[in-house]
């Protein structure tokens, strides 16, 4: 069944515009309580990230979950990961994190754990919309939520994070550039990465409500190259705004994305006999890692753009490491969902344990010329299926003889569709990426 609200994370767009508005929203944590209750415990984690619209919208997710008879425990500003932990190690019946995690200050999105701590199937996700279609009631008075705070999260979370890094190493004389995005990490990571022996220089930890993610974060990473250049650091670290995906920058200034980090975690898993399996990326993974895994005899497999696919695809296969080359990487050893933190913990893990760079951990992979062109379009159009569109897409394909892959796919949060060519002569693959680009 198609679904008229969830995306694939969530619920999402501009705040003031439907369905982010504080009356939907009362109503999505009505019709979400009374789905997901059924633990017993009757409690849900709200978590959010440092958008000025994130006040608006918890209070009016408290009012709906205590028309439902849910108790309400706020968090504050949390990384997603840390709200899929809180969910599982306080035995809420849900968490949900007030993001939009990547984008811009003026969207806002919903998105759901469940008591386990990982996303919601699509048949909960459809039995919450069903609901939202009924009128909204309330239960009698005495039966209604109350409200609280969680005042010690941020700490919790920071030892966990601090947990999925062997105790038997330390961060001693490393310098670490860490761009938080004015995100929910702001507060977090700095204190992760000093507690384990880091010298941590400190960008993007400023929020003010308007400026997470602006100019700054993992999908904006010159100002990470030019902070770690400047201070001379060993690595640099960046975060998008709700802290489950991450860039990293070598010594070099170089961009490490995320089928780099994927592979270095992968290599240094296998090295040590616990990878469980092999690797699950997506059909944007680049072909140099899938031939540079290949060459470890550690298996991969493709799955749809989205953690959710990646989750799935892992399940599949009972394996326990994935991820996307966006930074999005899945480490189902430490957590239930991307985590931003625990997965640059475990570079840092196959640096020390190593005793090299991360410029050298990431020498044996040298990644193919990728061109991703993302174009508007309008809601409700479908330029997917335009005949001039698909015959630049089979010319392009001519072109790259096969040493190459053309993808063209609607993004999941935004009315974009991507455009992505990939190939030896990155000469050839940007006049290919604009041409089909120009048709879309």
């Amino acid at each position: 069944m198609s679904r008229k609200y969830f995306g694939t994370d969530g619920v999402r767009g501009r705040v003031g515009e439907a369905p982010i508005t504080p009356e939907f929203v009362m109503k999505l944590g009505w019709a979400a309580g009374k789905v997901l209750s059924g633990t017993g415990t009757k409690k849900v984690l709200i978590g959010k990230d440092t958008r000025i619209s994130g006040y608006m919208l918890e209070s009016a997710l408290e009012a709906g979950l205590s028309a439902a008879g849910l108790q309400a425990a706020l968090l504050g500003p949390m990384p997603t990961p840390a709200i899929a932990y809180l969910t599982r190690t306080f035995r809420a019946e849900a968490g949900i994190v007030i993001s939009a995690s990547h984008n811009p200050y003026y969207d806002n999105g919903i998105k759901f754990f469940s008591h386990d701590g990982t996303k919601l199937p699509d048949e909960v996700e459809l039995a919450i919309e069903a609901l939202l279609e009924q009128p909204m009631d309330c239960v009698p008075s005495d039966q209604l939520g109350k409200a609280s705070r969680i005042n010690d999260a941020a700490g919790r979370y920071i030892e966990f994070c601090k947990s999925t890094f062997p105790s038997e190493m330390h961060l001693d004389g490393l310098t670490i550039v860490l761009d938080c995005a004015h995100g929910a990490t702001y507060h977090i990571a700095p204190a992760v990465f000093e507690e384990l022996g880091a010298r941590v220089i400190r960008t993007g930890v400023q929020p003010n409500g308007l400026n997470i993610n602006d100019e700054v974060g993992s999908t904006a990473p010159q100002a990470l190259i030019e902070a770690v250049l400047a201070h001379q650091a060993d690595l640099g670290i960046a975060f998008d705004g709700d802290g489950d995906r991450l860039a990293m920058v070598d010594h070099t200034g170089a961009l490490v994305d995320g089928d780099q980090i994927l592979y270095v975690m992968a290599r240094d898993a296998a090295r040590r006999g616990t990878l469980h399996g092999g690797v699950v990326g997506t059909l944007m993974s680049n072909m140099a890692l899938e031939l540079a895994l290949a060459k470890r005899d550690i298996p991969f497999v493709r799955a749809s753009v989205g953690d959710r696919y990646v989750m799935e695809k892992l399940k599949e296969h009972g394996w326990k490491l994935g991820g996307e080359n966006s930074g999005h990487i899945i480490s189902l050893d430490h957590n239930t969902t991307g985590d931003g933190i625990v997965a640059a913990l475990q570079v840092l893990r196959a640096m020390v344990g190593e005793g090299v760079s991360l410029q050298a951990l990431c020498r044996e992979l040298t990644l193919f010329p990728q061109v991703l062109v993302n174009v508007r379009f309008q809601p409700g159009s479908d330029p997917l299926s335009s005949g001039e569109v698909r015959r630049r897409v089979a010319a392009a394909e001519l072109a790259l003889s096969g040493q190459g892959r053309v993808l063209l796919r609607k993004s999941g949060t935004e009315p974009l569709i991507r455009v992505m060519v990939e190939g030896a002569d990155r000469a050839l693959v940007e006049q290919l990426a604009r041409h089909i680009a120009e048709a879309v």
